[in-house]
């Protein structure tokens, strides 16, 4: 459903960053493109889902896996080093980042964090969007282990701080070389 068959180049850069609501994901993903500089793009579930598409909710058979997919895929095509972060649940999403993750002829970073749910209702009390769903809302959400279960998949336990968690993927987002210098 790509509409591609091939995605980005061998030197393209995919980051997926993904877990509950109130993990850290935007956070995470802003930092890392700071970091970067212009020139990254951030494909936010958030914006598309809500803002964009104006869906509350994943709907069975919705447009957002395909739409947040289609979209990487194209900034992947143009040249783009492209960041996706949201909830990106497993059962809705799996399929479609998979297939992906199968097209993409770059390098492609999947991270989980893993956040207990009390503590994701303890950070989203600091969030901006606090007022915009209930404590209820989160629970109904939650998925304690919602893994791709993809190979190379790093998950980073909540005890990971916001810098330490971006050092790691900034790190592991550098170019590689073929030539060891050491």
């Amino acid at each position: 459903m790509l509409d591609y068959e091939q995605v980005g180049s061998p030197t393209s850069l995919l980051i997926i960053i993904r877990g509950p609501s109130g993990s850290g994901k935007s956070s995470v993903a802003n930092a890392v493109r700071r970091r970067h500089g212009r020139g990254m793009a951030i494909l936010s579930q958030d914006v598309l889902r809500r803002t964009v598409l104006w869906e509350k909710r994943d709907l069975p058979g919705g447009l957002a896996p395909r739409f947040i997919t289609h979209s990487a895929g194209f900034l992947l095509n143009a040249g783009w080093p492209v960041i996706m972060e949201g909830i990106l649940r497993a059962g809705s999403y799996g399929p479609a980042l998979r297939e992906l993750l199968a097209a993409h002829r770059g390098r492609t970073l999947v991270y989980f964090l893993q956040v207990e749910l009390a503590e994701t209702f303890a950070r989203h009390t600091t969030r901006p969007e606090a007022d915009e769903f209930s404590a209820a809302e989160m629970e109904s959400w939650f998925e304690p282990d919602d893994r791709l279960r993809l190979p190379g998949e790093v998950v980073l336990p909540q005890t990971s701080s916001l810098h330490v968690t971006v050092d790691r993927i900034c790190r592991d987002a550098r170019p590689r070389s073929d030539v060891d210098y050491q």
